[in-house]
């Protein structure tokens, strides 16, 4: 190669860096994973969601952006190129949160999976991104988490995974879940963009080894009980969208008190809105049809799906890092 050749191919590649990068999301939900990846300046190419609550949402907040209603009717070719491909496939026949048997990657919700490994056959995007609950990792005695890696890595991906609790993200709610990245025939991607070269403060708890006993985060509150004002916990337990009413679950373990008072309430949508790290108001729907009853357990609903922001942008950060390296 000439210099002159040289010269071209040293700035095409920096105008391609220079370019924004493109995101595709696939069960959207509500959008946190596109929240967490503009901040990090990616844009949006396209979105795709079942429901019909979360797409108004979607609808509000991107109304540009095209949108696709069933992934199963969607094809390779409507996606338009995106470097990333972001999923939060569904997670309910794997969750713990769900009493009973769980399904696994057999059931109707969370098999879904198999509809994006379709698309990725054909697309070949050069990162994919996938979050889900971390009972995904012992889902039929870790069989199903094996299916997901080895499925990818038929495809050519070279996968890592780490779970993460946003909490430790500046999110005020103890939420872990799993994070898994897959870059297309190259092996070392994946580490560098979960991992950092030294343990940090993402990796453990405080412990007693270093001394002092620690102090469950969930017995920290702010607000003082002799006022009059309400006293709420330093952190909330993990927000699960599992019943309509949210009880008999960790929804209903985080309360608000009033103790001068004698009364207790439970978490508003807009407060559950700030524990999940996404902006005021985010999931107030535009439709007016909504029968005020029924808009707070929709939110509820849909918060309890949803990814945290923060944490998916910690994450888009390190993929963006990568792909312009």
């Amino acid at each position: 190669m000439g210099r002159d050749e040289e010269k071209r191919a040293e700035l095409k590649a920096k105008e391609k860096r220079m370019d924004p990068l493109r995101v595709a999301s696939l069960f959207s939900g509500i959008g946190g994973m596109e929240l967490g990846f503009e901040s990090e300046g990616f844009i949006t190419t396209i979105q795709c969601e079942i429901d019909k609550f979360c797409l108004s949402i979607l609808e509000k907040n991107w109304a540009k952006v095209p949108k696709k209603y069933d992934i199963k009717e969607l094809s390779n070719a409507e996606i338009p190129f995106s470097e990333v491909w972001a999923a939060g496939f569904p997670c309910q026949d794997v969750s713990l949160a769900r009493m009973g048997k769980r399904a696994g990657l057999k059931g109707t919700r969370s098999g879904l999976f198999f509809e994006f490994v379709r698309l990725v056959k054909e697309g070949r995007p050069r990162i994919i991104f996938l979050e889900n609950v971390h009972g995904l990792l012992n889902s039929h005695k870790g069989r199903d988490f094996e299916i997901v890696i080895r499925t990818l890595a038929e495809l050519g991906y070279s996968v890592g995974w780490r779970v993460l609790n946003s909490k430790n993200f500046g999110v005020p709610q103890s939420r872990r879940r799993v994070y898994i990245v897959g870059c297309y025939r190259d092996r070392r991607g994946p580490g560098k963009i979960l991992f950092e070269p030294k343990r940090s403060e993402r990796d453990a708890e405080e412990s007693e080894s270093n001394g002092s006993a620690t102090i469950s985060p969930f017995k920290k509150v702010f607000g003082n009980p002799s006022e009059e004002g309400p006293v709420v916990q330093g952190i909330a337990y993990c927000l699960y969208a599992c019943s309509a009413r949210h009880t008999g679950t960790d929804w209903s373990r985080t309360y608000v008190t009033y103790p001068k008072q004698g009364m207790v309430r439970r978490l508003t949508p807009r407060e559950c809105e700030g524990i999940m790290g996404f902006p005021e108001g985010w999931t107030m729907p535009p439709d007016e049809n909504y029968k005020n009853n029924d808009i707070d357990s929709l939110r509820y609903q849909a918060l309890g799906n949803a990814v945290t922001p923060p944490v998916v942008a910690w994450i888009a950060k390190r993929i963006k890092s990568y792909l312009l390296s």
